[in-house]
């Protein structure tokens, strides 16, 4: 299955409202539920997903180097953390698996390998990285590695041109996540509802609009059914290059992103 270009984001869902809301979610159409192992939601997307063709959904998951691998023995533990996280989830696969963030002691160019090898057992069907600069993709390169996918912290307010063109130009998906910037974006900056009114449409599926017209896939957290609708109609309507400028323009080099979130201090 290709990664659909708009996913459930589920940072920050837990329990039983984990459960209801990505089951929400498939019902209405979503495909790919995006998680992590630090997370600590897998097993509540195992039951919102039991009884589902797995085939029809797109599973990511997160590994966070410093919680889930021993620097020194990752030949070990990266396996074991996939294997946990299949058998959290209650699949045999995984459609994408990602370095949740760089680590100075966890070498990308060693770690990275051990991904592909998961690749050609099955476990998992795409390896990629998250929140990666052009410097670490650079360093996989270089050592003749090539990540499926790079999900970064991408919105108006942080529009990475250059990180989006380096992509684009080596055959890496680049992701957003954090694409209303928390909310902020939408109180703080009132040209998404303006052009908005223009479709019917509200700031956030104009936001969502701009990304997937980039060719970007986004995967916006959502607990109400509402929202989780709102996020996914988005494919009825599009951008003009002068709407399509004006929130080019409004790149502020502003990350949402907490610095003290263990996952992205590097």
């Amino acid at each position: 299955m290709e990664l659909p270009l708009v996913g459930l984001g589920t940072w920050e869902l837990r329990g039983d409202e984990c459960a209801e809301v990505v089951e929400t979610a498939i019902e209405l159409g979503y495909r790919h539920i995006d998680t992590a192992h630090v997370y600590q939601n897998h097993r509540q997307i195992k039951r919102a997903i039991e009884g589902f063709d797995r085939k029809q959904l797109y599973i990511t998951s997160k590994i966070a180097l410093e919680e889930q691998v021993d620097p020194k023995n990752p030949e070990k533990s990266v396996p074991k953390a996939c294997e946990s996280a299949l058998e959290e989830l209650g699949t045999d696969y995984l459609d994408l698996y990602l370095i949740h963030c760089p680590h100075p002691i966890f070498p990308l160019e060693k770690i990275f390998p051990l991904f592909e090898k998961l690749v050609d057992q099955g476990k998992i069907l795409k390896a990629g990285v998250s929140n990666c600069n052009i410097h670490y993709l650079e360093d996989l390169r270089k050592a003749g590695l090539k990540p499926f996918a790079n999900q970064v912290e991408f919105h108006p307010y942080l529009n990475q041109r250059e990180l989006l063109d380096y992509c684009n130009s080596h055959q890496i998906k680049l992701i957003s996540y954090r694409s209303f910037g928390k909310g902020k974006l939408l109180k703080e900056e009132p040209l998404f509802e303006t052009i908005g009114e223009k479709y019917h449409k509200t700031g956030a599926q104009v936001i969502l609009r701009w990304l997937i017209e980039k060719g970007i896939p986004v995967i916006p957290k959502a607990s109400s059914k509402n929202h989780l609708k709102e996020n996914l109609d988005i494919f009825d309507f599009s951008l003009t290059q002068v709407e399509m400028k004006k929130i080019e323009n409004l790149h502020v080099n502003k990350r949402f992103c907490r610095p003290e979130d263990p996952v992205h201090k590097y």
